[in-house]
């Protein structure tokens, strides 16, 4: 192998070592603010409920830019698993509510 491949191979690998600690910066960055404004009550709840829901947005646009790869050029497969998850997210969030509003009903006190 050559010099100028190895120092190209070094670089790209730096680059998305790079790319990976931004991405874990960011999620977690993204994680702990929600955390803390409910924590410590700094909103209204119709605005925290809203900027929770922009902050998850958020997240979801930096796990798919730096963990899962996927760009802003649309490529078939890359839509393809966009889809995908968010077919995902759906069925756990419906089952999640279901479950949930189920038990509620289950543990009502009788009148």
């Amino acid at each position: 192998m050559s010099e100028a491949t190895h120092t190209d191979k070094t670089k790209a690998e730096r680059r998305e070592l790079l790319s990976y600690v931004w991405g874990v910066g960011l999620a977690l960055l993204l994680t702990l603010v929600p955390f803390a404004l409910v924590h410590w009550g700094m909103m209204a709840k119709s605005a925290l409920y809203i900027t929770i829901g922009v902050l998850a947005l958020a997240q979801m646009v930096v796990h798919f830019r730096f963990f899962l790869h996927i760009g802003f050029t649309h490529k078939r497969e890359d839509l393809q698993l966009i889809l995908f998850s968010a077919l995902l997210l759906f069925i756990m969030v419906a089952g999640t509510i279901w479950i949930m509003a189920s038990l509620a009903v289950r543990m009502a006190m009788p009148a």
